[in-house]
Formats: structure tokens, sequence, C-alpha cells
């Protein structure tokens, strides 16, 4: 599995642990091992160009997910089923919109920058959370993703 982590943000990134986090998400939904990912790391000036450019909104937000191969969960997920292989695209985060989430939140910025990272990933492989269902179904399986990360980072 290919997963490149760029921080552009001029903020402190552990870019490893982003990595290590991806690689977890990524094996625990089945994507295939040779699948492609990349993380990128920007600035609020960055981030707000990207967010008005690509939906429509203005200031930055704190991530953006930029699929390709629209690749889709595989075997870990269902059995029958081989996942496929493929670049599965970009997960584009904002460490300072990150850092004053993970604030309001009670948890610190690297925190919030795993579950934006878990949540973008997620989105890359099709989930959404615009009905309620796809909400329930999507979170479910980002808190899943993120208490098996956490147990298994210590």
């Amino acid at each position: 599995m290919s997963i490149d982590v760029a921080n552009e943000s001029g903020a402190d990134v552990d870019e490893a642990a982003l990595a290590a986090l991806a690689r977890h998400v990524l094996d625990r939904m089945g994507v295939h091992p040779l699948a492609e990912l990349s993380i990128v790391c920007v600035d609020e000036p960055t981030m707000s160009d990207l967010h008005e450019k690509w939906m429509d909104e203005p200031g930055p937000t704190d991530v953006l997910a930029f699929p390709m191969d629209e690749l889709r969960p595989g075997s870990a997920r269902d059995e029958d089923e081989e996942p496929e292989q493929g670049l599965l695209g970009d997960v584009v985060l904002c460490p300072e919109v990150a850092r004053r989430q993970g604030e309001q939140a009670g948890h610190g910025t690297t925190e919030e920058l795993h579950l934006l990272c878990t949540h973008g990933i997620l989105h890359l492989l099709g989930y959404d959370h615009a009905e309620p269902e796809e909400h329930r179904e999507m979170f479910g399986i980002q808190g899943d993703l993120l208490a098996s990360w956490r147990e298994l980072s210590g």
C-alpha cells in the first residue's frame, strides 16, 4: 500500500502517525494492498481556495476528499468480494482548522487530524453523511476505526 503524506501547511504535523493511521484504516476496510493514497496538509488560504473551487463554499474547511478510481471497501468487509487495486485519491487536511476544532471538542490537534483523516478516507471509499441513515453508518464506522486505532497505538 502506498500512502504519501505531504505537509505543506507550515504547522507541526506528525506525518508518520497520519500514514500509520491511514494504513490501519485501509487495512480494516479491506482496501487492496496495492492501492495508493495521498494525504496533504495545507494552510488556511490554500484550503479556502480549494473549498471555494470544489465545493463553492467560502472560507477554509477541515477536510476535503478527492476520489480517483472509486475504490470501495473489499474483502475485510465482504469475504465474497475481491478488493480492487488502484488510486484511492487525495485527502486534504487543514491543521489550523483542526487545531481550533480539537480545542472546541476538548481534545488536541492530533486527535482531530486523525478523526478528519479517517473521515476523508471513508469519503474516498464512497461513504457519505447527507442522509440520516448514511450519517449513522459512516460515523459508526468512523468511531469503530478510531477506537481500534487508539487501542492499537496506545
